[in-house]
């Protein structure tokens, strides 16, 4: 892949063929996703002590078995795979009771992952060693939300550092999950595309005529950071906003919403009824889930503002995404330039993910 150059006035696109070829697709699992943050889930069923939760880290593209344990109150993530003969050792959500047993061979462990026991060993020369312990898995929480990843390029404080910055005077984590604000999309796209749209207000004019009314365009900027980006909705005159504190540094403007986009795959996104999280996690070249999980703060403020109607948007931008994922893959596509107003938060998508593909 060649480098994106960082002056966004010279710099050209990622090429078509990012977002149509397999080879592309596969590289882009083992070199960003494996190797950043995601979003595992909320700490709802981790509340307990010697809670348990397993789940594969990417579903089916990167199903490495992984289980997260409430240990005195400390999230920790282990390898979910007996370090006997492989077998996966926790199937659904339970509270440990004594030890984590394999099934198979009757191998234990403790709930921090260290070997204990197994049934015939007698004979066995150096063992157990440290190689029969459950390998540890980096794992960070903010909030209530729990992160994992694989191999980390870099820590999870550089990831969130600069939302925190910027809405920690929220009270996020007393946000309560909505199941029936929240809704499951599958879109026929690339995963990147879906991102590089999210990334800019370039086409909300075009494609948002609601949004675009409860927006002021010509106020349009993007905030960069290193491993993230910042959107910021401002309302139109009558339009709902924030009630700002004094400490914010946006105190006095009438913003709508905070959009905060976080490498490579997670969107934040605060409006004054709460927070809209998006997952975008690929299914494959072309084809892409996308997971709005709703929690709410200001029950009174749904369904006003930039924050209203989400569905529609979304729908909205899942028909051009489609159209743009057939047009990358054409012959005669190469790739395209960056308005340096309007795609600053595309450019810096792109300077990250040819980063990590390009080493």
């Amino acid at each position: 892949m060649k480098k994106i150059d960082t002056d966004i006035t010279k710099a050209t696109t990622l090429e078509g063929d990012f977002y149509a070829l397999e080879s592309s697709f596969k590289d882009t699992l083992e070199n960003v996703f494996a190797k950043n943050w995601q979003l595992i889930a909320d700490d709802s069923k981790l509340k307990e002590n010697r809670n348990a939760l397993p789940f594969q880290f990417l579903a089916d593209l990167l199903p490495e078995p992984l289980v997260l344990i409430n240990n005195e109150g400390v999230i920790n993530c282990y390898s979910n795979v007996c370090t006997h003969r492989g077998n996966v050792l926790i199937d659904e959500p339970c509270t440990i009771k004594k030890d984590i047993t394999c099934g198979y061979h009757g191998r234990q462990f403790d709930s921090c992952g260290k070997f204990k026991f197994m049934p015939k060993t007698e004979g066995m020369q150096n063992f157990p060693s440290a190689q029969d312990d459950l390998p540890v898995v980096p794992v960070e929480k903010w909030k209530q939300f729990i992160f994992a990843s694989l191999v980390p390029n870099f820590e999870f404080s550089e990831l969130i550092k600069d939302v925190e910055q910027r809405v920690g005077w929220m009270p996020i984590e007393d946000f309560v999950y909505r199941d029936d604000l929240s809704k499951e999309y599958h879109v026929k796209a690339n995963w990147a595309l879906y991102c590089d749209n999210y990334l800019e207000g370039f086409h909300i004019p075009f494609i948002h005529a609601d949004l675009n009314a409860v927006l002021d365009f010509n106020s349009y900027d993007v905030e960069t950071f290193k491993y993230a980006n910042l959107q910021i909705g401002i309302a139109t005159d009558n339009d709902i906003c924030f009630d700002l504190p004094k400490e914010s540094k946006d105190y006095g403007k009438k913003i709508a919403a905070y959009y905060f986009w976080l490498f490579p795959n997670l969107m934040l996104n605060f409006y004054p009824w709460g927070l809209s999280i998006n997952i975008i996690t690929p299914i494959s070249t072309s084809e892409t889930k996308v997971l709005f999980k709703s929690y709410v703060w200001d029950e009174s403020k749904l369904d006003k503002g930039a924050g209203a109607n989400l569905d529609k948007v979304e729908l909205e931008d899942e028909r051009v995404v489609r159209q743009v994922q057939k047009g990358v893959a054409s012959r005669f596509y190469k790739h395209g330039r960056f308005s340096p107003t309007m795609e600053k938060g595309v450019h810096h998508f792109h300077t990250l993910i040819s980063d990590c593909i390009s080493k």
